[in-house]
């Protein structure tokens, strides 16, 4: 089956799909664009629903067993596409479904907490660090962007899907932290401590906030310790995302290992 026109309702489902978050809330779906994180996807052992495919875009095959397939043309692609430079593939997957229970820990495990992170661009990029550095876990605390929106998946360049990952409140990330023996690190420039002073090789959670925020007095008054990056210009705050990375490789160089995992 070939889709030809713009005003198709499975096209106009799409848009809707791609653009509403309350719909993909709704149904339980989401949009995967790229055949690199559409694979990741596959590989993390997630089915997706339909898979989507421009024959004037494509290059490289991709199948996925019991999937339908839906074949559009490249107008029609291109509205329903949220990259720059699509490659002419999109799947539609559910929504995965991860609590802090299913996070399966070690006994030295590396995690991040990322609290209330609005900018899809940040998250995403916190997502690619996490999968970089192996972290064992990122629990996403009080939300305000969607981790499953188009944005994050493009940002994160499918790393969504390669990271353990949980959605939960503050109170529910602290009680599970503290329920297993983690220490958590706050990350703050109000800290008198450098990072790289802090032992960071045993179990711990690096928690992070906003740029304009940073990290709510929930983290700070419950952290078992503050740090913070020393800087010497004249902006106060770095990028979450680059932050959080300076941060766990420390993590990663006292371990003296590759990774987390």
């Amino acid at each position: 089956m070939e889709i030809t026109s713009l005003q198709n309702e499975r096209v106009k489902y799409l848009v809707r799909l791609r653009e509403d978050r309350r719909q993909r809330q709704r149904d339980g779906l989401m949009l995967v664009e790229g055949r690199d994180e559409i694979n990741l996807a596959l590989a993390a052992g997630h089915s997706p629903r339909t898979l989507i495919f421009c024959p004037d875009l494509a290059g490289r095959p991709l199948t996925a067993p019991e999937t339908e397939l839906l074949s559009v043309t490249a107008p029609v692609f291109d509205k329903i596409s949220y990259r720059d430079n699509p490659d002419g593939w999109m799947a539609v997957f559910p929504t995965p479904r991860r609590a802090l229970s299913d996070l399966l820990l070690g006994p030295a495990p590396l995690l991040i907490v990322a609290q209330s992170v609005e900018k899809p661009g940040n998250l995403g990029a916190v997502l690619r660090t996490a999968d970089a550095a192996g972290v064992n876990g990122v629990l996403v605390c009080d939300p305000r962007t969607d981790l499953y929106g188009p944005n994050v998946v493009r940002a994160s360049r499918g790393a969504v899907f390669a990271v353990p990952l949980a959605e939960a409140s503050s109170t529910e990330a602290f009680d599970f932290l503290k329920g297993r023996g983690i220490r958590i690190l706050a990350s703050t420039p109000s800290a008198m401590q450098s990072y790289t002073a802090e032992d960071m090789r045993g179990p711990i959670a690096i928690a992070v906030g906003t740029e304009d925020e940073g990290l709510t007095d929930f983290w700070l008054q419950r952290a078992d310790a503050r740090v913070l990056i020393p800087m010497v210009g004249k902006v106060n705050s770095l990028n979450v995302s680059i932050a959080t990375a300076l941060i766990v490789y420390e993590a990663v160089r006292q371990r003296g290992v590759t990774g987390g995992r």
